[in-house]
């Protein structure tokens, strides 16, 4: 059967009934209830800002907090009973609003537009979001710089292009990652500025014509500043778009760091174990432990890609102000929010439990990726660095040559490449040496590693106290 039009928050223009199939295409409610608390306080902010311009009475305004309150209470305990006609969050609470309190019920609305509304609790409801968010990221942030920590002795091979590149400390590859995240983390900081700007007040595109006192607003829901411009304000959705395009980038360095983890957890490199809590097997192949929780981590960044991308396609088609195609936007960002909180929660939890094998990391250490070493050597002796670059890549083909490891090379194997060769080059073939060289802020040497440790402990301390 087609509804009525009775109910609905912009019914009486029309006379005829909505089409069954366009009331389930329009409607929202199924997803949007997610907002119900954020729709609640910002009601209760508004009819305070109605009492003061006169719009309500204060027994009329005492009435509708009350219900509100009810309605809070209803939703808290998850009995509030969504009917059809409840069009979207909005239209919900208002029609049980009425239905406990009567006529005063319309009077709530007064001067306020879904327009100015909904993004106001959009702009609530991920301020909190962000909130969550942030405690989820810091935590993996604190995991792994104590990793750091209790790791920092041991040493394996860094790749670049996916080859043996040069020696570094385990920890300087976990601190690699950190550094994204404390990134991400400032980034989230940032944006938090941005989402908490109050739009209610603003109407459906002109602004409010009743004196509303938009401060009184602003104190009362916690904004930090007032939207400038009413048409701008109903229509903005930056703060969505940016959030999407900061879980998007979040997950992409988790990819990175997971899609490492894969590769080190092969038999191949055997680098690391996945705890069976994050682990599963194969219906077939008994023997087999699959990394599913790494290989999630990286399919999630192209689901929120997509996401992003999606949004902002819908954005760059609209003309000015309110349009329909923004309800778009809320199963976007709640997709994207429960995406990337779970997989905060899931990595903290696999970096936690991983186990390193010290041994296999050290065994894979191997000699050519001491050449640069050679050729730092050879710069000490005071050879310029591009012709002692050119005489370390002689002295590994002359090892490829022979076929023996590149500190096999005699002294005299040396020095028919460089006369500034002496006995004193066997202090190059060791790993430790190498990596103790890097020395300079950022580097892998054990000082410089317990910097960028001390420097995340600090830069956590007042975003967890």
């Amino acid at each position: 059967m087609a509804s009525s039009e009775g109910n609905k928050l912009w019914g009486g223009r029309f006379v005829g009934a909505t089409d069954p199939i366009m009331e389930k295409f329009n409607a929202s409610i199924h997803y949007d209830k997610r907002m119900w608390a954020a729709d609640i306080q910002g009601s209760k902010a508004y009819v305070k800002a109605l009492e003061k311009a006169g719009l309500v009475t204060k027994a009329e305004m005492e009435q509708i907090l009350e219900g509100m309150d009810k309605i809070f209470e209803e939703w808290s305990k998850g009995v509030f009973d969504i009917k059809a006609g409840d069009e979207d969050i909005h239209t919900a609470n208002e029609r049980r609003l009425k239905e406990l309190i009567g006529e005063a019920a319309g009077k709530l609305h007064t001067g306020r537009s879904r327009n100015d509304q909904v993004v106001t609790d959009m702009r609530l409801w991920l301020r909190d979001g962000i909130s969550t968010v942030t405690g989820h990221l810091l935590q993996l942030i604190n995991t792994m710089m104590e990793r750091a920590a209790s790791e920092i002795d041991i040493l394996f091979p860094g790749y670049t292009h996916m080859q043996r590149a040069q020696p570094i400390r385990w920890s300087h590859w976990i601190l690699s990652h950190a550094a994204a995240l404390c990134r991400d983390a400032e980034k989230l900081e940032e944006m938090s500025r941005r989402v908490n700007i109050l739009p209610l007040g603003s109407g459906a595109i002109a602004g409010n014509p009743f004196n509303i006192d938009r401060d009184l607003l602003r104190k009362e829901l916690r904004f930090d500043a007032i939207s400038l411009n009413s048409m701008d304000a109903t229509s903005d959705r930056d703060f969505v778009a940016e959030f999407l395009f900061w879980a998007s980038l979040c997950v992409t360095h988790l990819s990175k760091m997971a899609e490492d983890l894969i590769i080190y957890s092969t038999k191949e490199f055997a680098f690391v174990t996945l705890s069976d809590a994050y682990s599963t097997g194969s219906s077939l192949m008994p023997q087999k432990k699959n990394p599913d929780s790494l290989e999630l981590i990286r399919s999630k960044a192209g689901r929120l890609f997509g996401r992003c991308s999606g949004f902002l396609m819908t954005l760059k088609g609209l003309p000015s102000t309110y349009n329909k195609d923004l309800q778009e936007d809320k199963e976007a960002m709640f997709d994207s929010y429960d995406t990337v909180c779970a997989v905060l929660q899931v990595t903290t939890g696999i970096i936690s439990t991983l186990k390193v094998n010290r041994t296999a990391m050290e065994a894979a250490l191997s000699t050519d990726m001491l050449a640069t070493d050679l050729a730092y050597y050879l710069v000490r002796k005071g050879m310029p660095f591009r012709e002692a670059h050119g005489a370390s890549g002689k002295a590994v083909h002359l090892a490829e040559t022979k076929g023996i490891p590149l500190n096999q090379l005699t002294l005299e194997d040396l020095k028919t490449i460089s006369l500034l060769f002496e006995s004193d080059v066997s202090l190059v073939w060791n790993y430790t040496n190498s990596v103790e060289q890097y020395t300079a802020p950022g580097g892998t040497a054990e000082s410089s590693v317990r910097a960028q440790i001390q420097y995340i402990r600090d830069w956590l301390k007042p975003r967890r106290s």
